[in-house]
């Protein structure tokens, strides 16, 4: 016992001398003279079209045949069992299994909007006027059938929880746009209108930094008091003793460094540096005082609402003007089992007319062009009802085969319908677009080749767009 205690100690003292002498900390203090996105330089394979993303994620999967993926003959089938020659035996949820599988056609009329005639549905009115600016994929799939591993697939690029975030990926690759704000923030909306059945948490994994160092994980904004915990002095505390109190601190987590050389430690000092700043930075950034009233009524009365998908839109372009690389939105509320018609009206009042303004407000200011915005949910809904079942009553279960996202902005083609479902909305036929697609095609629009951003972990280059092949959807690039 004493020789393994010895062994580990010498093992110990050899780290600790390798961490402190030139392969350590010296290595460390160079890295920080560099420019923060010379990492971004080795990995780029073009000019980057964009600089920023804001994602809004309709957590809980929205129905594309109820809002994108125009299918006018279902009503011919309402209540007939879906083929077997389309269903082919695929994997369905426990909620519909061994049930026969009626079609439930979408009630929802659709129209031809914009300059290539884009199927738009009614209840879309606001983005139905900007469908010029959008690249509608009506072929994307998933792996996942579920709604937790899904999320996590589509925000991690794994349905394994622990990986890193889009956001985390793209801090580490990019680097920091500011000082004064992080590179990635995540925006909850705090209600929705839709109803509250069927809602899951958010987990703080889906913006998390997994295996990449934690300074580069997403900053969750709170919807009521600070917006970000613990910004504010406590009582008796002003400035400048927090000030002092701040350099003290970064006196013994040197010192801590200088000792152990741990990575985490300069995280550390450079993350409570950032809240000092953001201390200024952030009420600067959340007070909408100074915003037109025209630019207020564009994103309709919920902008009024603290923590309201709308206000949240708008505090997306103000955190773009500022420099931040990756805003995400998580939207819940559209896990439409039972009764769509009542809920899903709801919900589209939240995002309609806000998503709408958010384009057109970064295209006046000249930000769209270098700002990726993406909707999207996890999976899409199946053609086949579920509950009840009628014209005006019907709800629809979780469909990993097919579901339908839009982009815009950042070098992306306006006024395109990519991709093509068969007539049931159920199976891709033409153009097929994988969630490792879709991240390879974003890292792409910001310079970035997805197979050369990794990070060695576990014994692998660990990457977004993982193991499997991912190509980037270059028929939607302008």
């Amino acid at each position: 016992m004493r020789k393994t205690i010895e062994d580990h100690n010498r093992l110990q003292a050899r780290r600790q001398f390798l961490k402190t002498s030139g392969m350590g900390l010296g290595v460390s203090a160079l890295a920080s003279l560099l420019p923060q996105n010379s990492l971004a330089q080795s990995l780029s394979e073009q000019v980057p079209r964009a600089k920023h993303v804001i994602f809004l994620f309709m957590a809980g999967a929205p129905s594309q045949i109820d809002l994108f993926d125009y299918k006018p003959d279902l009503e011919k089938l309402f209540k007939k069992p879906l083929p077997e020659s389309v269903s082919m035996g695929q994997r369905v949820t426990a909620m519909t299994k061994g049930q026969t599988q009626l079609v439930a056609p979408s009630k929802y009329k659709f129209h031809r909007k914009g300059e290539n005639g884009t199927w738009m549905c009614e209840l879309l009115p606001h983005l139905s006027e900007v469908a010029d600016d959008l690249c509608i994929i009506n072929s994307m799939h998933t792996n996942a059938i579920n709604h937790d591993p899904a999320k996590t697939f589509i925000c991690t690029g794994s349905e394994i929880p622990g990986k890193a975030s889009m956001g985390a990926w793209l801090s580490y690759g990019l680097g920091s746009m500011n000082r004064d704000l992080p590179d990635f923030i995540v925006l909850t909306s705090a209600y929705w209108t839709g109803g509250t059945r069927n809602v899951q948490a958010l987990y703080s994994r889906l913006w998390g930094s997994g295996f990449l160092p934690s300074k580069h994980q997403g900053v969750a904004f709170q919807t009521s008091g600070d917006p970000v915990l613990f910004l504010s002095n406590p009582n008796g505390i002003d400035t400048g003793v927090r000030r002092r109190m701040l350099d003290a601190l970064g006196q013994l987590n040197r010192k801590h460094l200088a000792e152990i050389g741990d990575s985490e430690i300069q995280t550390t000092i450079a993350q409570q540096e950032l809240a000092f700043r953001m201390q200024s930075s952030v009420p600067d950034l959340t007070d909408l005082s100074g915003e037109s009233k025209q630019v207020m009524d564009a994103y309709g009365p919920e902008v009024q609402k603290n923590g309201s998908f709308a206000r949240n839109c708008l505090l997306a372009r103000r955190m773009v003007e500022r420099g931040v690389r990756f805003i995400q939105i998580f939207h819940r509320g559209w896990d439409h089992h039972t009764i769509l018609p009542k809920q899903l009206p709801g919900q589209c009042f939240d995002v309609d007319q806000p998503s709408a303004a958010l384009l057109n407000d970064l295209k006046q200011r000249g930000l769209l062009d270098d700002t990726i915005v993406v909707f999207a949910g996890e999976f899409g809904r199946t053609v086949y009802g579920q509950g009840n079942l009628d014209h005006d009553d019907y709800g629809r279960d979780h469909h990993p085969r097919c579901f339908s996202a839009w982009l815009a902005g950042g070098g992306i083609k306006g006024g395109l319908t990519y991709g093509k479902t068969d007539d049931f909305s159920y199976n891709v036929v033409e153009n097929p677009v994988a969630v490792r697609d879709l991240h390879a095609t974003i890292l792409h629009q910001l310079g970035i080749d997805h197979e050369k951003l990794t990070f060695p972990f576990q014994g692998l280059d660990q990457r977004l767009t993982g193991v499997e092949t991912a190509r980037v959807v270059k028929e939607i690039l302008s």
